[in-house]
């Protein structure tokens, strides 16, 4: 969430900067700058009834003390009637300060400089490729094929238990997927991130502070009767840990990791690009998460991207690093880098990991803050990354590294595996 002071003596960047987003409802600004005006001009009306209050209560005292019975209850009625007065006040303020809040969630984070304009995927920008793409042969197969032809992953089955994007792992398919969690867990470690392993339920509170609330409402899995939402990511519990906290200077940078199962309703999605493991329901990823000091934070997400990118090159799979446009970034991203894999028998690219700086938007929805060593209290700066999803991952590697006799494993992951092929 935007800070409103920001917004009010930044207004035209605010506005400049916004339109990279292709955010258009710009008269939400000044909806917002107007009420917060509105609220500074009735705040004294509160603060003199305080005071009248505040002083006719240490009169009330004295009186009593002096044996002022007749003046005493004059004087109490009158202490009934500020009462009233700044309850009163009270409530009118906080209705101010709810409509302002709820304005201040409709706003998307400001991109950053670098971030380029664009409305579509196809105007990301390309930062830099890596590794070979495989040359197979006219007969290979895609993914969902070979996952049928070694008894991997049952789509059929999952489709009958649950739904379409629900498939079951089995077998070969379900040591794979455990050995790739293993790896990149032990990777984050050994990166210096702490491991969790979060809840998969959140409640609403937990959701709007990382941003997923109000936007991404239609995307959540929602259990009513608890008011919880299936979490989409593990972003979402472990930023969450530190909501409304203060942390120590010197503890930064806060850096956790953990694996979930991940939960999307992806309303709409239907076709070919949702075939197999493309686009699921649920699914498994690792998550990275950093919480940082606001004036190293770029920083700590050039790092991260090259953490990532070393996970995609130890699996040798052909990868390329884009910078996301406005029209194709988050709601709460002020900087992202997607990473897509190169899935050869579809052939296509696959995005298998989005790394994102966040700024400040998400720790002032959560008050995460922390105090400088000139005594300020400041807000951190959040950021996180796939490190990594799996489906698509699981994907590339069956489909790059079929041969006839079976399916090659990368060196990194044989001992996870304990074997160095599928057949």
């Amino acid at each position: 969430m935007l800070q409103i002071n920001f917004i009010k003596n930044n207004k035209e960047e605010v506005i400049k900067r916004l339109a990279v987003k292709n955010f258009t409802d710009i008269n939400l600004i000044d909806e917002i700058i107007s009420l917060d005006n509105e609220r500074k001009e009735f705040q004294p009306f509160l603060n003199n009834a305080q005071e009248n209050l505040n002083k006719l209560s240490r009169e009330l005292g004295q009186l009593k003390q002096k044996g002022k019975e007749e003046e005493f209850q004059k004087n109490k009625l009158r202490t009934n009637f500020y009462k009233i007065q700044i309850e009163g006040f009270n409530s009118q303020l906080k209705d101010l300060d709810d409509r302002i809040n709820h304005k201040l969630l409709l706003i998307p984070n400001l991109p950053h400089d670098s971030v380029p304009k664009g409305k579509t995927p196809e105007e990301n920008e390309i930062v830099r490729e890596g590794g070979k793409k495989p040359l197979l042969d006219q007969q290979a197969f895609p993914h969902w094929e070979l996952a049928k032809k070694y008894d991997l992953i049952n789509f059929e089955i999952g489709n009958k238990v649950t739904g379409s994007g629900f498939p079951f792992y089995k077998n070969k398919g379900a040591k794979l997927q455990r050995a790739l969690i293993q790896y990149f867990l032990d990777y984050n470690n050994g990166a210096g991130y702490t491991e969790y392993e979060p809840p998969l339920m959140v409640n609403e509170a937990s959701a709007y502070g990382t941003g997923q609330l109000p936007d991404k409402e239609g995307q959540m899995y929602f259990i009513n009767e608890d008011k919880f939402y299936l979490i989409p990511t593990a972003e979402v519990p472990l930023t969450n840990i530190y909501r409304d906290e203060i942390v120590k200077e010197n503890e930064l940078p806060i850096k956790l990791t953990g694996y979930t199962p991940c939960f999307r309703r992806e309303a709409g999605s239907y076709g070919k690009d949702v075939r197999g493991l493309n686009r699921l329901h649920q699914f498994d990823k690792v998550e990275i998460v950093q919480l940082v000091y606001p004036e190293k934070s770029y920083t700590v997400l050039e790092e991260m991207v090259n953490h990532v990118e070393k996970l995609l090159q130890n699996l040798e799979l052909p990868y390329r690093i884009l910078r996301l446009c406005g029209g194709d970034m988050s709601f709460a991203s002020a900087l992202t880098y997607d990473f897509e894999v190169y899935s050869a028998a579809q052939p296509k690219w696959l995005e298998v990991s989005s790394v994102s700086n966040f700024e400040t938007f998400q720790s002032n929805r959560m008050k995460i803050r922390f105090k400088s060593a000139d005594n300020k209290m400041q807000l951190v700066h959040s950021l996180n990354g796939s490190s990594l999803a799996l489906p698509r991952i699981v994907a590339a590697l069956l489909e790059n590294n079929q041969t006839k006799d079976g399916i090659n494993l990368p060196k990194v992951l044989h001992n996870y595996f304990g074997a160095t092929e599928i057949n």
